[in-house]
């Protein structure tokens, strides 16, 4: 573990937070208390996530301790995040909230294959949710790019299952998680610049 690559890990965490804040602040509007709870809930884990395992590394590298537990938690700590803010996100597309409009508050909530399938679950629900959200915006690119994270967030799942002792398998998984982030938060600055916090989702007529 290199100190250039450890510093390297904290990129991508802080390119999903940019794009998690901007999410956040542009779906507010539309969202319940208890979509909005659970989608925001879920960024800030899988953030947290992302912190711990960029300190631990960032610890592996500088030789100070192998501080096993802020690794140990990161899977679990990322797959559950993400099905937070996919069932958020999800909630809003079928239950839309318009402005003024109050809702009751939803309540919510070692083998690693659990963490796999809630993994992929919460990032297609997130990503294929902003997806649709784009395609009824009519914004075709940032909707395309949320699969493309997609597909990348499913390589580093694939990924993770190798062996990551090698350094250039560690190169590997920074790049791929780092362009993935970088298409989550592209796609949501396209959606911020074409609206999104002043864009209204029409209910299903009964």
């Amino acid at each position: 573990m290199s100190i250039p690559m450890a510093i390297v890990d904290f990129i991508p965490v802080a390119l999903f937070f940019v794009a998690a804040l901007i999410l956040m602040r542009d779906l507010y509007h539309m969202m319940s208390k208890g979509a909005f709870a659970l989608m925001s809930g879920g960024m800030i884990v899988v953030f947290v996530a992302g912190i711990f395992k960029a300190i631990w590394k960032l610890l592996m590298a500088l030789d100070v301790c192998d501080f096993v537990a802020l690794n140990a938690a990161f899977f679990p700590m990322q797959s559950v995040g993400f099905l937070l803010a996919a069932l958020g996100v999800v909630s809003m597309l079928i239950f839309p909230q318009k402005k003024g409009e109050k809702a009751a508050l939803a309540v919510a909530f070692t083998s690693s294959m659990p963490f796999v399938a809630v993994l992929v679950l919460g990032t297609l629900g997130v990503a294929t949710s902003l997806a649709v959200l784009a395609g009824k915006m009519k914004k075709y690119v940032p909707m395309i790019i949320y699969i493309l994270y997609f597909i990348l967030m499913m390589c580093m799942g694939y990924l993770s299952s190798r062996d990551f002792s090698e350094p250039a398998m560690n190169w590997i998984g920074e790049g791929i998680n780092t362009a993935g982030q970088g298409l989550f938060l592209l796609a949501t600055v396209l959606l911020d610049k074409a609206g999104l916090a002043g864009y209204e989702l029409k209910k299903k007529k009964d």
